[in-house]
């Protein structure tokens, strides 16, 4: 299928591995030009080459932390005019209520709702202007289903929700959009930690803890990375202009609501 985006500019951020990266993979095999970021410049390096050798496309870096006002600076100069942004970051730690103090919430806040709503203010006029703009914030199944150990990553991905929604509704005019992939169980480094951290709490094996996961799941295996690159692509695509505003969850059928 053609999603009609050949040649078209994407900043997509957290792209060096797990998810980030395969959103940038498939942007790229449909022919979008990249600027990337991640934390780590030398996995970030590696896997630009990697892009670029495989699509045949233009694949620049940032390297950095977008909860960094340079990082999203220098991300902005290496790419002025996208018609893509892709926001991506990594979650904040697991944990208790109890345990999390002001530092804390203000450290979810900064990483998984004020980075990406910075970087969206920065490039959504100039989509307005050019009449053409696809955001897709990388979010979390717990936002429609939270729980207790993630309340960090609900609180600042479920203010970051409520804040698109507000403004898709007012771009959606000069087609631009704004999504949301709501991921759960992908099979990325996050999941490991996770499986480690449920193997220590309920004394059983790491094997055992996937396994658990699993079962939970009405797939009854994890998500691939690529799965979620392929929608984040497909809500990209020049067809999907009358998409915007939704919460696409990439779970397997684990969410047992209706909306």
């Amino acid at each position: 299928m053609d999603l009609k985006i050949h040649g078209k500019r994407a900043i997509v951020c957290a792209a060096s591995k797990g998810i980030g990266r395969a959103c940038a993979t498939a942007l790229a095999h449909e022919g979008v030009e990249l600027v990337i970021n991640a934390r780590n410049p030398e996995t970030l390096a590696a896997t630009a080459a990697q892009i670029a050798a495989e699509a045949g496309v233009r694949v620049a870096t940032v390297a950095g932390d977008i909860a960094d006002p340079a990082t999203r600076e220098a991300l902005l100069a290496a790419c002025p005019a996208p018609d893509i942004l892709v926001n991506n970051n990594g979650g904040p730690p697991p944990g208790r209520f109890q345990d999390w103090d002001h530092a804390a919430w203000l450290g979810a806040l900064e990483s998984n709702m004020l980075a990406p709503l910075a970087m969206i203010r920065a490039v959504v006029d100039g989509m307005i202007e050019r009449r053409f703009g696809r955001i897709v914030n990388i979010t979390s199944a717990m936002v429609k289903a939270p729980q207790a150990p993630m309340g960090l990553s609900c609180g600042a991905r479920s203010g970051l929700t409520s804040a698109c929604k507000a403004l898709s509704q007012q771009v959606a005019w000069a087609n631009v959009t704004i999504n949301n992939l709501l991921p759960e169980r992908i099979d990325t480094d996050r999941q490991v930690q996770i499986a480690h951290l449920t193997a220590a709490v309920k004394g059983i094996t790491v094997d055992e803890a996937y396994e658990e996961m699993k079962r939970h799941i009405p797939a009854h295996r994890l998500g691939r990375p690529e799965e979620m690159g392929e929608a984040c692509a497909f809500l990209c695509g020049a067809g999907a202009g009358y998409i915007t505003g939704q919460n696409l969850q990439l779970d397997g059928g684990a969410y047992p609501g209706l909306v």
